[in-house]
């Protein structure tokens, strides 16, 4: 929250005056009605990374659905947006030919596109409906595989996230390398430097960490943990997430049968079952001490790896006795509900903010790539936006109070971060107090909470950045103040 001029206010009002700037250029004010328009849309969130990092998988356990991928015809990817719809719908868009229908063949647990008839490079995106809740408040998109980044990170299709997304998933296998220059490229500009809030990093595929250990999840929680205190990642990214979509995937589409076959394979002792699970050829194929068609194996293996194999069959072992309990436990080790708490919090709960800054870089460039008269004030105008936009600064607090590198102890922090909105951008929730809590009663919390926490600002005897910390919550306060003096709840 903004004390004064909300961002997206401020936003607005620089949309309409570029529009009035560049009111001569066709293709510049249809830019910038495209951005105005963006702004009522829903939030959208591209799941980008490099070849084999998992991006599809990914979104089908954010989805709860196998609907990715979708290839295209040389069977490279495509921009694929999954949006809400009263029915599963696909429509095709190419360079060259009118929007299409495409015949969409509905699964089990998802649903196949077919693109038969399209040739190589003829397709640029596919939209797909399909009523899910989880895309009632965003618009996912899955990118093709970032390739062919240049010694600076640059990458074309990394160039197009950019542009088309208001927030990234960027999934990576180890967050280093041309990885971390992929990200560092996208900071080139004043937007990019002065609001890296749009990216959360996740480390993909940690089932295969620790060399197929089944505590391998928990190395690599610890190691995202680590990471993120590391300040060239905590500059790119406002979170760090492990997560395994494949076991997210499972957990989310497990079927009766798949645990009445894992039960089964739980009822050999660990030390008869490993060795058949030391490679998936051996699995599949090498006879079992329980009866298992191969079919169902390799359906297993498919849905589960290896890894999950093993770890599915342990905790049957250890009591997860129903379909039910293995499912929960598999999307609480896979990562995944950190993941989808991560989105809730920094993208969806932040997506006015989110969609403000998509359109402050939308100006930006194209101030940058059409100057004339008047673009140096509207050039201004961004900075001084940027300069003045609290919600930039909760968002970098709230990345910086999970990490714990502030030094606040848990209650402070906790408290830290209820008040800058990460339990809740509500006046109620940002205040720990009912949803139906009286109007003075709110007044009281906030107003004593601005007290406490402008005494730590000013406090000489906390280090530099606890201060700035503070000084981050007491503007939270003022603005909660504001609200509630404005009228608002």
């Amino acid at each position: 929250m903004t004390v004064g001029l909300r961002l997206d206010e401020a936003v607005w009002g620089l949309l309409h005056q570029a529009l009035q700037l560049y009111r001569d250029n066709p293709r510049a004010t249809g830019h910038l009605r495209h951005q105005l328009a963006r702004l009522e849309q829903p939030l959208r969130v591209a799941v980008a990374g490099p070849w084999r990092s998992g991006k599809s998988t990914v979104l089908n356990a954010i989805m709860g659905e196998e609907v990715a991928p979708i290839d295209g015809p040389d069977g490279s990817g495509v921009f694929t947006w999954y949006e809400d719809g009263p029915q599963p719908r696909a429509t095709a868009y190419s360079s060259s030919q009118p929007p299409q229908e495409l015949t969409v063949l509905k699964s089990p647990t998802g649903m196949r596109v077919d693109l038969v008839g399209w040739r190589e490079g003829e397709l640029r995106d596919i939209v797909v409906q399909w009523p899910t809740r989880a895309l009632r408040q965003v618009t996912l998109i899955d990118t093709p595989a970032i390739v062919g980044a240049d010694e600076h990170g640059r990458a074309p299709v990394m160039d197009r996230v950019l542009r088309d997304a208001d927030a990234v998933l960027y999934l990576t296998r180890d967050g280093r390398g041309t990885d971390l220059r992929v990200l560092e490229s996208t900071r080139d500009s004043r937007v990019g430097q002065a609001a890296p809030v749009n990216v959360i990093l996740v480390l993909s595929r940690v089932d295969e960490t620790g060399g197929g250990r089944i505590d391998g999840l928990l190395t690599a929680r610890q190691l995202a943990r680590r990471q993120h205190r590391d300040p060239r990642v905590d500059a790119l990214c406002v979170n760090l997430v492990a997560c395994s979509g494949l076991l997210g995937l499972a957990g989310r589409v497990l079927s009766e049968s798949d645990f009445a076959a894992l039960a089964q394979l739980a009822q050999v002792s660990r030390e008869e079952l490993d060795p058949h699970l030391l490679s998936a050829d051996r699995f599949v194929r090498a006879e079992l001490p329980v009866r298992l068609d191969t079919e169902v194996r390799a359906a297993l293996l498919n849905r589960l790896g290896l890894i999950g194999v093993r770890l599915a069959t342990t905790l049957v072992r250890t009591g997860c006795d129903s379909r039910g309990k293995l499912a929960a436990e598999l999307i609480r080790r896979s990562g995944l509900t950190e993941l989808r708490e991560s989105i809730s919090r920094f993208f969806v709960d932040r997506r006015d903010t989110l969609k403000a800054r998509s359109a402050l870089a939308a100006v930006e460039a194209l101030l940058q790539a059409e100057p004339g008269p008047g673009t140096g004030e509207l050039l201004s105008a961004v900075e001084q936006i940027l300069a003045g936009a609290h919600e930039f600064r909760e968002l970098r607090l709230l990345a910086a109070l999970r990490t714990t590198r502030l030094g606040f102890d848990a209650e402070l922090a906790a408290e830290a971060q209820r008040l800058v909105g990460g339990d809740g951008v509500g006046l109620a929730a940002r205040l720990g107090l009912e949803h139906d809590a009286p109007v003075q009663r709110l007044w009281e919390v906030a107003a004593d909470a601005q007290w406490q926490w402008r005494n730590r600002a000013e406090d000489p005897l906390l280090r530099l950045a606890q201060r700035r910390g503070a000084q981050v919550v007491v503007r939270s306060c003022e603005g909660m103040l504001a609200e509630l003096a404005a009228g608002g709840r």
